[in-house]
């Protein structure tokens, strides 16, 4: 590659992320986990979380989830930001099947998934953002799902 088409990585990224997008359901652990072995890190995961999260908005509501988020936290098992993503997916997808669930671990949650929760989720999650969200706009985007509920 030459230096005017950017960094190794970037191309590699991309790569990455096309590869991802492609891949067979059969040989998406094994994909991830070669993303994975990538000898830069940061670029690595940046491209599995990514990835994650899109295969994870889809699998969501799937009875095909269980299966893929087992397999997928043992290829991510060594990398906690993944660990935690994956495990905070879990949970969205507990509130929003109104799974069990518990409000001290949506609090405990991080910013990101306050926020994906409070965009709409189940009128008890909502109350529990509106009054104790991390942030405000956590607990205003609660707020204004809750208000969009009474009203539509």
């Amino acid at each position: 590659m030459d230096a005017e088409d950017g960094p190794a990585e970037h191309a590699r990224f991309a790569a990455y992320l096309v590869a991802l997008e492609q891949v067979a359901d059969a040989d998406e652990i094994e994909l991830v986990d070669g993303v994975l072995a990538d000898p830069d890190p940061v670029m690595a995961r940046a491209a599995v979380v990514r990835h994650l999260d899109r295969r994870a908005a889809r699998l969501c509501p799937e009875p095909a989830w269980e299966e893929w988020a087992e397999a997928m936290a043992r290829v991510v098992v060594r990398h906690p930001f993944l660990v935690r993503r994956l495990r905070e997916w879990s949970l969205f997808r507990a509130v929003a099947l109104r799974l069990p669930w518990h409000p001290g671990d949506l609090l405990a949650s991080s910013d990101w998934l306050q926020l994906q929760t409070a965009a709409g989720a189940s009128p008890e999650a909502l109350g529990v953002l509106a009054e104790s969200g991390r942030t405000k706009r956590i607990r205003n985007t609660a707020r204004a799902s809750l208000t969009r509920r009474v009203e539509g």
